[in-house]
């Protein structure tokens, strides 16, 4: 005998599983749509009830009826416009400003100054760069430092902010 207490030899018939109901590609075949082994079948594009209908193409021209209307529309030189004046300073950064990299005095870290910004606008500034550039940021000595060696991506967003006197420092 074995230790489960039945004969040697003779295998005990297992209980019959009952189907599974949350399978998602049970009822794919009956309904006769495509097996996930099978290339689906593309369906027509439904168009919504809001959808505006688009004007049909103009039929084309001839080219020779091509080539006549367009000698013919011809736009006449346009009367030249005074040019304008040198944009001044932008209102915002009204001074030159002066991007450098330092790491004197820091322990070996590196930090990005940014002088020349004005000093009202400076707490703003500090706030919307370190959001901007996803970095620390305080204000030292009327002077804004970034935290890590950014002088390449504050120029950038200095100049997208409307800055147009910029220097790069070392």
């Amino acid at each position: 005998m074995s230790k489960r207490g039945g004969k040697k030899g003779k295998k005990e018939a297992l209980p019959q599983a009952a189907p599974f109901t949350n399978n998602a590609f049970s009822g794919l075949a009956a309904l006769g749509g495509a097996l996930p082994s099978q290339p689906a079948a593309k369906a027509a594009p439904v168009k919504p009830k809001d959808a505006v209908a688009k004007p049909e193409a103009p039929v084309a021209k001839p080219r020779a009826a091509a080539a006549k209307s367009k000698a013919e529309a011809k736009p006449k030189a346009a009367p030249a416009q005074p040019k304008a004046a040198p944009a001044k300073a932008n209102a915002r950064f009204p001074n030159k400003l002066v991007v450098r990299m330092e790491k004197k005095g820091r322990r070996g870290k590196t930090v990005t100054r940014v002088s020349g910004v004005p000093t009202k606008d400076l707490a703003a500034l500090c706030k919307e760069m370190k959001k901007a550039l996803g970095c620390g940021a305080t204000i030292e000595d009327a002077d804004l430092i970034l935290l890590g060696d950014l002088v390449q991506r504050a120029v950038a967003w200095f100049e997208k902010s409307g800055a147009t006197r910029i220097s790069r420092g070392t």
